[in-house]
């Protein structure tokens, strides 16, 4: 939709608040910094495919998050389509970069310089949203009721990164991760300009962002057998359609179906069910999806480097936590939004699990083909049932 109305607000066009409308291409710039800090997720799971290694990958993750969905709201207020809004957002890509190339030493020696970044943007991102409401509107006493829990947070990343001692600095980091949630639900039933249609796009666009990681994972092997000119071995190549089915079946489990009735529901609210239902959809359970995504990645660049091996029990258990990930952030997202709860996808991550932590003995390539047999019979029998219902 266009933007027929607006109100002026210091330097920001702000919308009319019924107003709809697309993501700007420079959301889009901006995510570009997470692809590379994704893959930087990915590629410390493979090293490090342990509890303690995904534990702490959660961590880093969380705090890439909470910018991302920062800039998400704002640019939603106020509408990335003006030319002010614009150049913030394009300051806060500059400064996303440094944050994503400090993602693996976060921490470590990159300390300073991930949090720094991640304060950086959020604080760019609070402003925006402070400025495009008049003092003293109720979206204005939103955001200020929100910012304050948010300062102090902030607070706690920079004395975070000011520590040496790696278990001190993840305390204050998680401490600060708590004290944002705190402020989500403090402010939660306040009144906040959000647009669905807005909402929905930028939530699906970081999810193919996610996707993409898989597909960066599957090219690994090839990338590896080509340098070395041995061509691609046949295990390889069915791996790595195994590997692209996974991929668009993940696809397909999101934006066949939830994408849309998310959306459709979130039109349906008004007021602070309208406020609360996108953080909990989309704030929370969808930082649970892409999470999904990028663990089930990083398992999936064992499997296709090692097609015809016996997967390690570390990489079964992680691709099973990614998945269930993924498919209960979905599904947590469908009994939220419409208080029901899909049986197919709750058999499928019981068979999953079956599969993953009773397949010891079987190679990755067939694990991978059992995987997406699993996932496309319960779509497809969700899929029937669905249609049923609405027929």
């Amino acid at each position: 939709m266009g933007i027929s109305a607006k109100a002026k607000r210091g330097w920001i066009d702000r919308p009319d608040p019924s107003e709809d409308f697309t993501a700007n291409p420079v959301e889009l710039f901006f995510d570009l910094a997470f692809v590379f800090a994704f893959s930087q997720l990915v590629s410390h799971l493979v090293h490090h495919p342990d509890v303690e290694g995904m534990l702490k990958v959660g961590l880093i993750f969380w705090m890439l998050w909470l910018p991302w969905t920062q800039f998400t709201w704002s640019a939603n207020a106020v509408s990335a389509h003006s030319r002010h809004v614009q150049r913030v957002v394009l300051i806060a890509t500059v400064a996303s970069i440094p944050m994503a190339a400090a993602t693996t030493t976060a921490l470590g020696d990159g300390g300073w310089l991930f949090a720094g970044s991640v304060v950086v943007i959020l604080a760019m991102g609070l402003v925006m949203m402070m400025i495009a409401h008049p003092v003293g509107s109720d979206e204005w006493k939103s955001t200020i009721l929100y910012a304050r829990p948010n300062l102090i947070a902030m607070a706690a990343f920079l004395a975070g990164a000011a520590l040496e001692d790696e278990t001190s600095r993840i305390v204050l980091w998680v401490a600060g991760i708590a004290i944002v949630a705190y402020g989500t639900v403090k402010a939660g039933g306040g009144d906040w300009v959000v647009r669905p249609g807005h909402f929905a796009e930028r939530h699906g666009l970081i999810i193919i962002i996610a996707l993409g990681e898989v597909i960066v994972a599957i090219a690994v092997p090839v990338l590896g057998a080509l340098s070395e000119e041995e061509g691609l071995p046949a295990d390889t190549i069915g791996s790595l359609i195994a590997a692209g089915m996974f991929a668009a079946l993940l696809w397909w489990a999101y934006f066949d179906r939830p994408q849309r009735v998310f959306e459709h529901r979130f039109s349906q609210l008004h007021g602070p069910d309208k406020s609360r239902y996108a953080r909990d959809v989309y704030t929370y359970l969808h930082a649970l999806i892409v999470g999904g995504v990028i663990v089930s990645a990083a398992a999936l660049e064992e499997i296709t480097l090692h097609p015809s091996s016996d997967l390690d029990l570390e990489f079964r258990v992680m691709l099973l936590v990614g998945l269930v990930m993924f498919f209960g952030g979905i599904e947590a997202a469908v009994l939220r939004a419409f208080r029901v709860f899909p049986p197919e996808r709750a058999l499928a991550m019981a068979a999953l699990a079956a599969l993953l932590l009773g397949g010891s003995t079987i190679d990755g390539l067939w694990l991978i083909v059992a995987i997406d047999l699993i996932i496309l019979v319960a779509l497809v029998f969700e899929g029937r049932r669905v249609e049923r219902l609405t027929n």
